[in-house]
């Protein structure tokens, strides 16, 4: 092999593996997004003419962030999307990934709580040397509700714990990050 075919497939896997992590990048983003009810870091997570399938609904990917925060806002007091086992495969400018999820909310109160799991298949594509998500279908595989109890049998209103904002006030969009921020439960 010539210094210039080991060149070539060395440019080859680094271009690779930046996809990659630029496509999980893009995923994550849109989970953030929904997290801190920052709608514009949802909606910059899909390309203009994007579509997420939620249920039975499809919503445009540029109005899914403000969707999710409607409902979310309307039902629970806290949640978390987690990304977990995550593979994708990349054809060009086109990759599938599919992304497990667990989605965790805080139901109103604060007494109660779910977690839903499932999978995100996401169909990207790359526009203008930038990932972003087409097309979004999630599924639910297991659904679970109990109580939202801290294991010393407390709730977390009133624990004292650090507690996220559904904005940009949440101490994750803190620069530089101090000990004196945030609220608590």
């Amino acid at each position: 092999m010539t210094i210039e075919e080991r060149l070539a497939a060395l440019e080859a896997n680094m271009q690779e593996m930046t996809d990659r992590q630029a496509i999980f990048d893009c995923i994550k983003r849109n989970s953030r997004g929904n997290d801190r009810f920052d709608a514009a870091l949802t909606a910059g997570s899909y390309h203009d003419d994007g579509l997420h399938e939620v249920g039975q609904n499809r919503v445009p990917g540029a109005g899914y962030g403000a969707h999710a925060n409607a409902a979310h806002g309307k039902l629970f007091d806290a949640n978390l999307h987690n990304v977990t086992m995550h593979m994708c495969e990349i054809d060009g400018d086109v990759a599938h990934a599919e992304s497990y999820s667990l989605g965790m909310f805080l139901d109103k109160g604060g007494e109660t709580g779910r977690v839903l799991a499932g999978l995100y298949i996401d169909r990207l594509e790359k526009r203008d040397g930038e990932w972003r998500i087409m097309l979004r279908r999630s599924t639910v595989e297991i659904a679970l509700e109990g109580k939202a109890t801290l294991p010393t049998g407390a709730f977390l209103p009133g624990s004292g714990y650090l507690r996220g904002n559904r904005d940009r006030t949440d101490p994750s969009y803190e620069r530089p990050l101090s000990p004196d921020s945030g609220g608590r439960w």
